[in-house]
């Protein structure tokens, strides 16, 4: 009954760097190591001077890049991107960058996060004449920017960015310089860094690390940083900002080694774990992970629970991530391919299996098969999150409202569905614990809203969506 969750957008890593005479390369390296945000496709712009030029593709970084690509690009300022789409086509037109040439000049852009008021936005501006090359919420960044000159590109942008809403990061070049921008509740994280005379922008710091940048701070929310060969410029385009950085970066997306508003992912993750054990203590014989991104918070459930952490589940390195695959008959398949259980490890034993989130539960079902199978005597679920229990608009594939397994249904419940003896999430209270911005608003820097229902922002384009309830 609740509408898809349609934004025209993805869930994306970005990086931009200027002023090195390898950009093209370093971009390549970065988003090799953001390559776990976006598996469908990805791009690179180059500037070398007022040239702007592209090279776009389907796939990862690796397929779409050779070495013959790399070196054809000259320039020293570049910006790239890796796409996932959350919804809508996987088409060469979609991937980002974007790039439209005007007749005085050039814009590239590249974005990630959501729009919660796109549709309005495109109508309005389809109504004075633009014309979308895209089905992408990204491209009305630039249609903004070029229907609202105010005689500066600072005061342009500052004017299009204020009009935005929702979660988001991008990274522009225009004719004046590269500018990264963060939306006003730092739902999308945006680091800055620093690369002998260069600068550096990145979804993530795992991209700065990868290059030898140097970790300068994070982008403020509400915050433009413009950069040119005169150094850079901060301003802010939004008033009364207030920190709720999207909980499942932790949770989930976000790679272990990165550093989101000064904490460390990994520890972030292993607090989970150890609060979580707790909250839900449980005798067992083993504790293991749900690979790659349950590992921390098992580490930590371990150490905390004085039951040995052992490995009891093999992810296949060559198979893509279930919950970054576009269609639902993928991710089954994904499930059957990517995993499987350590019968020498798990026989016999009553098995504490943690992961990082049950969506639809169609991951958690099988695995908990996959160990009964393996022989094990019980299966213990412990999640290192809160139930999700909403849909998210920000930018994450979180769908409808009814194809969440914890909409409407209580935590026994989901243990009957999967299978498991006995299943436990962290609460609410424990995940802010674990994570420790330190920040003095209602959730403490944290969005909550696919726990609780309470959205950062107001949905514009999405009110209609949000169910009332959850039983």
């Amino acid at each position: 009954m609740f509408a898809e969750m349609r934004g025209l957008n993805e869930e994306c890593g970005v990086f931009g760097i200027w002023g090195h005479k390898d950009a093209a390369r370093l971009a390549y390296y970065g988003l090799h190591s953001l390559q776990h945000r976006g598996q469908e496709g990805a791009g690179i712009v180059v500037k070398d001077g007022d040239s702007l030029s592209r090279h776009r593709g389907l796939g990862l970084v690796s397929e779409v890049f050779s070495r013959d690509v790399l070196e054809s690009f000259e320039g020293t300022a570049a910006i790239g991107h890796v796409r996932y789409s959350t919804v809508g086509k996987n088409e060469l037109e979609n991937v980002q960058p974007l790039l439209f040439h005007f007749e005085r000049d050039s814009l590239a852009l590249c974005h990630n996060g959501q729009l919660v008021n796109a549709k309005t936005l495109r109508r309005e501006l389809e109504g004075q004449g633009s014309i979308f090359q895209t089905n992408s919420d990204s491209e009305v960044m630039a249609h903004l920017i070029k229907r609202n000159p105010r005689g500066n590109t600072v005061e342009t942008l500052k004017e299009a960015f204020g009009r935005i809403k929702g979660g988001f990061t991008y990274i522009l070049f225009t004719q004046d310089g590269m500018v990264a921008a963060r939306d006003p509740n730092g739902l999308r994280p945006l680091s800055l860094g620093w690369l002998g005379n260069a600068f550096v922008v990145a979804s993530e710091t795992c991209a700065l690390d990868i290059i030898g940048a140097s970790f300068v701070r994070d982008v403020r929310p509400g915050e433009m940083i413009f950069i040119n060969d005169k150094g850079m410029r901060a301003e802010m385009f939004a008033d009364g900002t207030d920190l709720a950085i999207c909980s499942m970066e932790f949770i989930y997306f976000a790679r272990p080694d990165s550093d989101i508003a000064g904490v460390n992912v990994h520890t972030a993750r292993k607090n989970m774990g150890k609060i979580l054990a707790r909250e839900a203590p449980v005798k067992a014989d083993v504790v293991t992970a749900v690979p790659d991104s349950g590992v921390s918070a098992a580490i930590g459930f371990a150490e905390a629970s004085g039951i040995p952490y052992e490995i009891g589940l093999i992810k296949s390195r060559y198979v893509a991530r279930t919950f970054i695959q576009p269609s639902q008959e993928l991710r089954e398949l994904g499930v059957k391919m990517k995993l499987s259980a350590v019968r020498g490890v798990v026989s016999g034993k009553s098995v504490v299996v943690v992961d990082d989130s049950i969506v639809r539960g169609t991951t958690t079902k099988r695995i908990v098969r996959l160990l009964r199978e393996a022989g094990a005597a019980a299966v213990h679920v412990r999640v290192s999150s809160p139930q999700i229990r909403y849909p998210c608009f920000y930018g994450i594939d979180i769908q409808t409202a009814g194809e969440l397994i914890g909409f409407g249904n209580s935590p026994e419940e989901i243990r009957a569905i999967i299978g498991a003896n006995s299943l436990s999430f962290l609460s609410e209270e424990g995940l802010m614990d674990a994570v420790g911005i330190q920040v003095d608003n209602k959730y403490r820097g944290l969005c909550m809203a696919y726990f609780n229902g309470d959205y950062p922002t107001e949905l514009y384009d999405y009110r209609d969506d949000v169910p009332v309830s959850v039983g």
